[in-house]
């Protein structure tokens, strides 16, 4: 009894810290046929929980603090709001029809949202969970992405093969880009000077000069035994000091290494089928796929260029984050 009560008396004085578990960064998949997000352990890629969503999740965006992820219920035309730290779904905010791809301001206060039936750009400010504006953009919007100053956003669309520069501040449209057939996804350079635009049935990823707004290079993809009409560009990945991007390759099962520099493919790595999109992890050292035909997703150590392992999650993967969590966090 004694020991218990000097246990108890430095509980309260705060003189003891007891250990705690670490945490693991989160994967995040969603599964677009399922009506669900998978979440999964980093470290050990074990399966956390299956949060169920609205219909059929697809693009999933992370708030700037992490402590959101914001996931596009596509057929039931809403932005689902997960909490990452309890891992449910807290609410909603609204979307025009059909929403596939989207992006979030750098200040987490303002979604971008790409409507694929009605052919324009969603402002929705967060806050207030409200429609601000619609923008018209070309026919089939799909890809997303907001620059690092939050000043320009950049949407794709697939019918018109067009990359759209829209001014955040004036909410129109400054620039239009032709670009090969079907553009789905694009992601800024970090330094805010280069847009990099997947072209699915184009089978090209353009790199557009942001100053000038002309591709200034244009890679295409030769994979032994595998015919240019399966390859396929979909989801890109860039890491954080600029020098390589990472091109989900659909169909071909592959996801392409790119030099920037080069703006050469250096390698092709085997992953599951009908790869969607990929992410990497915030220290840059892991990439990971989701493959929507197999079900799965895979783990790349970015450093070796090499496959790990492939783990099951929902019924057809289609997007993937990672939730970094602070090591010792309860």
């Amino acid at each position: 009894m004694p020991a218990q009560i000097a246990l108890a008396r430095l509980l309260l004085l705060g003189l003891l810290i007891l250990p705690v578990a670490a945490r693991a960064d989160l994967i995040m998949v969603s599964n677009e046929k399922d009506n669900t997000i998978s979440v999964l352990d980093a470290d050990t890629l074990a399966l956390v929980k299956t949060v169920p969503t609205g219909e059929r999740p697809r693009g999933i965006v992370l708030s700037p603090d992490h402590r959101f992820l914001y996931i596009c219920a596509s057929d039931s035309d809403r932005i689902d709001v997960m909490d990452t730290h309890s891992l449910t779904i807290t609410g909603s905010v609204p979307s025009n029809p059909d929403p596939e791809l989207f992006d979030i301001s750098p200040d987490g206060k303002t979604l971008y949202i790409s409507n694929e039936n009605n052919h324009e750009v969603s402002v929705v400010d967060i806050a207030s969970a409200k429609i601000q504006t619609e923008i018209p953009v070309g026919v089939e919007p799909e890809g997303m992405a907001v620059s690092p100053d939050g000043k320009t956003v950049v949407n794709t669309t697939e019918t018109t093969s067009m990359v759209h520069f829209i001014d955040t501040a004036a909410r129109k449209m400054v620039a239009n880009v032709k670009v090969p057939s079907r553009p789905r996804f694009a992601v800024w350079s970090p330094d805010g000077k280069f847009v990099w635009a997947s072209s699915e049935v184009g089978g090209a990823v353009s790199v557009i000069d942001v100053a000038s707004h002309k591709i200034v290079a244009k890679i295409t993809f030769a994979i032994p035994g595998i015919s240019r009409e399966n390859i396929e560009p979909v989801g890109l990945a860039i890491t954080r000091d600029g020098k390589t991007v990472f091109a989900a390759l659909g169909p071909a099962n592959r996801v392409a290494v790119i030099d920037v520099a080069s703006k050469a493919v250096t390698d092709y790595l085997l992953v599951g089928q009908r790869v969607w999109h990929v992410a990497l992890t915030p220290d840059n050292t892991k990439l990971y796929s989701a493959n929507g035909l197999t079900n799965d997703i895979s783990q790349i150590d970015v450093a070796s260029r090499t496959v790990l392992k492939s783990v099951p999650v929902g019924q057809a993967p289609w997007g993937v984050v990672v939730v970094p969590v602070a090591k010792g966090a309860p």
